[in-house]
């Protein structure tokens, strides 16, 4: 009798033990403070900034999907998914030459710009999703789409600071596209190599001073002191002169208080997509007053540019050790001695 109440416990125990594990809670994968994501009870969840899905797994991965903007493809392209997309916003802004082909070749259409979505070619075209980032002025397309049953899939990639959490969203895509561990692998790849530069440029014997961006009109936009910019400034050694700042956003200068701030700067990046200092000038001729104008050295993101298009807005989103990279070579030349820069070019 008492051996079969212990075995009668024993296979409830079991049982339970199972039933326990079955309804477990899985584990929330955390790609940054934005962006979040689960697979459970059959569905995969995620969450970006203030919009959370839920995608049935059986319709997993997605085979038909359009892109309207151009930056999302770089995470696309690094998970070998090219052949998922079938449409594309503005592709006159695409890089990637798999990409370029496909569209020459009318396997990826053409859907309009920002000014005006082709909403007919769109819902013709059925896709399984439609990528973008949410521009609130636009509300009303969005809605227009989902009241055709067409899912609108809103991730805001730029707004992250941190460039290996930037690089992360590979993880996100590597889930909706059943490239899982091509995704994963990558991003060890690019973090451990960004890791590794970071280490490299920690031991540089000085930090040079560095001014970004450029102005537009009579306003100089600056990346703030937590901006995915300034990090990569101080992860490649550098000392950007708004380092002190707290924000995680733009700042707005006027010339002479960026004048008055940046008279010992060595270095100055980002500078627009300019190719020649007589090309600067004829835009700001204020630039000519700039130390680092005169006795530094300037760089813009213009090694990988094709048209209209640029990569260091498109693979360049992914690959943060890439960028770090090339502000290494540029603020310690000595430590990068092989090494040519990827998608910044010295402005001459």
């Amino acid at each position: 009798m008492k051996f079969k109440i212990f075995f009668v416990s024993a296979v409830f125990a079991v049982m339970s033990c199972k039933q326990e594990t079955k309804n477990a809670p899985q584990k929330l994968f955390k790609i940054s403070e934005k962006v979040s994501y689960v697979s459970e009870g059959g569905f995969f969840k995620f969450k970006s900034g203030k919009f959370i899905y839920s995608v049935d797994e059986k319709k997993l991965p997605f085979k038909r999907t359009i892109f309207l903007n151009a930056s999302l493809l770089g995470y696309v392209c690094e998970i070998k998914a090219e052949n998922s997309v079938i449409g594309a916003a503005s592709p006159e802004y695409i890089f990637s030459q798999d990409l370029n082909q496909k569209i020459n070749s009318d396997q990826i259409v053409n859907i309009g710009n920002e000014q005006k979505y082709d909403l007919e070619k769109i819902i013709a075209l059925r896709p399984d999703a439609v990528f973008t980032n949410y521009i609130a002025s636009f509300e009303n397309t969005y809605q227009l789409l989902k009241n055709n049953g067409i899912k609108v899939f809103f991730l805001d990639e730029y707004t992250e600071q941190k460039p290996l959490e930037k690089t992360a969203y590979i993880k996100l895509f590597g889930k909706l596209f059943a490239k899982e561990k091509l995704a994963e692998k990558r991003y060890k790849e690019i973090s451990e190599e960004y890791e590794k530069l970071k280490n490299l440029a920690s031991h540089s014997k000085d930090k040079p001073e560095i001014l970004a961006n450029e102005m537009y009109g009579d306003i100089w936009y600056l990346p703030g002191g937590k901006t995915f910019t300034a990090n990569y400034i101080s992860d490649a050694g550098g000392d950007y002169f708004l380092k002190n700042n707290t924000e995680g956003k733009a700042l707005t200068m006027n010339f002479e208080e960026v004048y008055s701030k940046s008279q010992n700067v060595k270095y100055w990046i980002n500078a627009g997509n300019h190719h020649s200092k007589k090309e600067m000038l004829a835009v700001n001729p204020l630039y000519s007053k700039l130390n680092v104008f005169n006795k530094g050295k300037i760089y813009a993101v213009t090694a990988k540019e094709k048209g209209k298009s640029n990569d260091f807005f498109e693979s360049g989103v992914v690959r943060a050790d890439l960028i770090l990279k090339d502000y290494i070579k540029i603020f310690h030349p000595e430590l990068l001695a092989n090494y040519q820069l990827t998608y910044m070019k010295e402005v001459q």
